[in-house]
């Protein structure tokens, strides 16, 4: 009893019992913090995309999740699927060690296109690309230019002059990539990808002009086959 008594008067046992407060009052506001990031993102993609129907999906406790977002009406997307990957914030002894390997939260969206785009491109920054960027698949048979975008060095790969057009029109037209950081349209999968970090209230800004130029690169293709 006498022993039990010495051990709680020690000052380590205070310092474990701060030290446990410390990491449950960081897993709650980490949690909260992450919460209001997923939330704030796929709000922002359903005022952009506005769907007929939609699902979300919990793939990653507090760290991911993944939506699907169902287009009935006429346009050149029939569906919009959603993954965001979050920095684990709820815990505050690897939260750092998250930052320096994975650096930021990323969106990952999919535009699933009706009809083939005019052909492959990819607008991907220059610092994402060197730092655990996507593979490009077809590298070898696109033509590569490093690009000013805003502040920022860009890789521009592109099939052909038309799409290379596509995109340096959208960047006149859009001076600022801010949390974009790729841009891709692939005709073989007759899909669209964007690659962005998702900060809240951003989503909606940077999203929302890439989804509103998609349908001049399709329609422009619809009116070649004519």
């Amino acid at each position: 009893m006498f022993e039990h008594e010495q051990i709680l008067t020690q000052p380590v046992f205070f310092l474990f019992i701060a030290f446990s407060f410390l990491l449950s009052f960081g897993y709650f506001w980490g949690r909260r913090q992450n919460k209001k990031l997923f939330l704030s993102a796929f709000n922002d993609l359903v005022d952009v995309v506005k769907p007929d129907d939609q699902t979300f999906t919990n793939i990653g406790g507090v760290v991911g999740y993944h939506t699907n977002l169902f287009i009935k009406k006429k346009g050149p997307v029939s569906r919009v699927d959603a993954t965001i990957t979050l920095l684990p914030r709820h815990s505050w002894l690897y939260f750092p060690i998250s930052k320096i390997i994975s650096k930021y939260d990323r969106l990952f969206i999919t535009l699933y296109l009706k009809q083939n785009p005019p052909g492959e491109g990819h607008l991907i920054e220059k610092k994402y690309a060197g730092f655990r960027g996507p593979k490009i698949t077809n590298e070898q048979r696109l033509n590569k230019e490093t690009i000013k975008w805003g502040n920022h060095d860009f890789y521009l790969y592109y099939g052909n002059l038309k799409v290379r057009d596509h995109f340096v029109k959208f960047m006149e037209l859009n001076p600022e990539p801010a949390i974009i950081k790729h841009i891709a349209i692939v005709p073989d999968q007759k899909k669209g990808f964007v690659f962005m970090i998702p900060h809240r209230t951003k989503v909606a800004q940077y999203f929302a002009p890439i989804y509103k130029w998609l349908p001049s690169v399709i329609k422009q293709q619809g009116i070649e086959k004519k």
